[in-house]
């Protein structure tokens, strides 16, 4: 789908600094209602776009566009809205955090779209955690959350990959060796031990481990977004704390308990990325959270609707969120 660019003259960011001529890159499926309050919002992950959601938009599927305006939006640092590779600060460009993506967010839905309040807010993984920032920061427009293998505060185990990630992209100068590098790095994360032992690569059409690592994983750090485009989004991504939302004097907890959404919390049961643990605590903070635990292999994979049954889990949690029904538990 074509994307539509919002312009801000400057962006205040979360650590003093500023943005200047930020834009955002975004997505419009369906139509606003006209009291704008019929909006979802979608924002990307890691290296996503405009389009990282289609599996879940359209009409007659779970993010239904014959009864909901839903609006996918890229975080900054993704190759589409600003970033790096196509600003003219260039490798000067800010450290950006939830926050900043948040508030930028706020100005395109509220001065660009006439959005009034939000129906859902849904992502997987950096998106999830910017679900979590939305309901802390804006909580009186924000009516439903559901972050699909997230966090809402990036733990230090995460922070262990995203160092080595970050360790693998500057390798070799940044040159496509260290991006290569940088895949395998990602893969061994991404998906879970009874999945490499099950040969889980083969329903995506790969015959071989390698295959898939040199195919997938290493394909999509050299044919995705610039090194340094990548670099910017782990630092975004490490940088996912709601503790740090102003009010809340760091304290994670406070913020969480904050929220007033409805939520459903949908983590991987064997993502090696966002543990399970985290976000069972988190539900138990939050003062209207269920805790819907995606089964199967796939590990961080699933967030993304690796498979059938994935899709199917994740949809039907997003299904009864909206529509005011409990969430249904995995068999």
């Amino acid at each position: 789908m074509d994307h539509r660019v919002f312009e801000l003259d400057s962006l205040p960011l979360a650590d003093g600094g500023t943005l200047p001529s930020a834009r955002i890159a975004y997505a419009v499926h369906g139509t606003l209602d006209a009291e704008g309050r019929n909006a979802v919002l979608c924002p990307s992950f890691f290296g996503g776009d405009h389009t990282a959601y289609d599996w879940l938009i359209g009409d007659g599927r779970p993010l239904d566009t014959s009864r909901y305006c839903v609006i996918t939006v890229g975080l900054f640092g993704n190759g589409v809205s600003s970033s790096p590779s196509n600003h003219p600060l260039g490798a000067a460009f800010p450290r950006i955090t939830p926050q900043d993506n948040v508030n930028a967010q706020y100005q395109l839905l509220t001065e660009e779209l006439g959005v009034n309040e939000l129906a859902l807010v849904t992502g997987w993984s950096m998106g999830a955690a910017h679900a979590y920032q939305w309901a802390v920061s804006y909580p009186q427009m924000v009516r439903r959350i559901a972050p699909v293998c997230g966090s809402a505060v990036t733990s230090e185990h995460n922070q262990v990959f995203l160092a080595a990630l970050a360790a693998a992209l500057r390798a070799d100068g940044g040159a496509e060796r260290g991006r290569r590098a940088a895949g395998r790095v990602f893969a061994g994360w991404a998906a879970s031990h009874p999945f490499w032992a099950e040969g889980g690569y083969r329903e995506l059409g790969f015959d071989s481990r390698e295959a898939y690592l040199t195919g997938f994983w290493e394909e999509f750090f050299v044919a995705g977004p610039s090194t340094e485009d990548l670099l910017a989004m782990i630092g975004t991504w490490a940088r996912a704390d709601v503790g740090a939302t102003p009010g809340f004097g760091g304290r994670a907890e406070a913020a969480l308990g904050s929220v007033t959404a409805e939520a459903v919390l949908l983590p991987g049961a064997r993502d090696l990325c966002f543990a399970v643990e985290d976000e069972a605590r988190a539900a138990t903070l939050m003062p209207r959270a269920a805790l819907r635990v995606i089964p199967g292999v796939w590990g961080h994979l699933a967030g993304a609707g690796a498979t059938a049954a994935d899709r199917e889990f994740i949809g039907a949690a997003v299904s009864a969120l909206l529509a005011g029904r409990p969430a249904p538990a995995a068999a």
